[in-house]
């Protein structure tokens, strides 16, 4: 599957720490490699410390939020 982030997640992506930034990269596999689940028009995936926000369009997964709790 292909990934899209939109500019807002993209930025917070890329401004958390090292750690925050591999468990978000984690939950983005998670999701693109998961094609059990149909996903609905929204869906949300959370890990640890951060979630993501995210629908998908065919094979294309658009992220739509992400944030970290620290």
């Amino acid at each position: 599957m292909k990934v899209e982030l939109i500019q807002r997640a993209a930025d917070v992506l890329f401004d958390v720490r090292d750690e925050m930034h591999e468990e978000i990269i984690t939950l983005i596999d998670a999701v693109t490699h998961d094609t059990g689940t149909q996903a609905p028009d929204l869906a949300a995936v959370f890990g640890n410390w951060c979630w993501l926000v995210y629908t998908v369009h065919g094979d294309v997964v658009e992220v739509l939020d992400v944030g970290c709790a620290q």
